[in-house]
């Protein structure tokens, strides 16, 4: 199990998804007539309450490649984990070059956070966070999936009591 918690599979058709189309990019292929132009999307879906998963669709049409992504998007959702409106700890995702940093904040702050990051913790149902993108990159590609890795290992106080096998109600040292 490597330190992980079992991850148990989301239906994603028996939630009610809004989705946000994050980054369009055109990719051209010269070819002899011309240019072969085609379309990557970047969209992330969420519940608006605790979960959220992030899809590429490809194609040569961005209605399809919304369409893909949206699919892609749905069938690797990742619960959020939350305290009232924040995240429970500070905690931090990496993927490739790209190293997100996610803070709780108090009441009111509201999500501060730039465009991929932004889009993840609103559609997640995340209120009030701060947020970083530390790494050597601003991919929003990498960014995203960095984003994703920081939510999965974030933990709630009764998932730590759980995995230290021990009771909610017990005292701890610092009492």
């Amino acid at each position: 199990m490597s330190g992980q918690l079992l991850r148990k599979k989301i239906d994603a058709k028996s939630l009610e998804l809004t989705e946000r189309v994050v980054s369009i990019n055109r990719v051209s292929k010269v070819v002899k007539g011309g240019k072969r132009f085609k379309f990557a999307v970047l969209v992330v879906v969420g519940d608006g309450r605790q979960y959220v998963g992030v899809g590429i669709g490809k194609a040569k049409e961005i209605s399809e490649a919304v369409r893909k992504g949206i699919e892609k998007a749905g069938k690797d959702l990742v619960e959020l984990k939350r305290m009232g409106d924040t995240l429970p700890h500070p905690v931090q995702g990496e993927f490739g070059a790209a190293s997100v940093l996610l803070k709780p904040a108090p009441a009111g702050t509201g999500v501060i956070a730039g465009g991929v990051v932004r889009a993840i913790m609103e559609l997640g149902g995340v209120k009030d966070v701060v947020t970083k993108v530390v790494g050597r990159t601003s991919n929003a590609i990498n960014v995203a999936w960095a984003t994703l890795e920081a939510l999965k290992e974030s933990r709630t106080v009764d998932e730590i009591f759980k995995l230290r096998g021990k009771k909610t109600s017990e005292p701890t040292a610092a009492e």
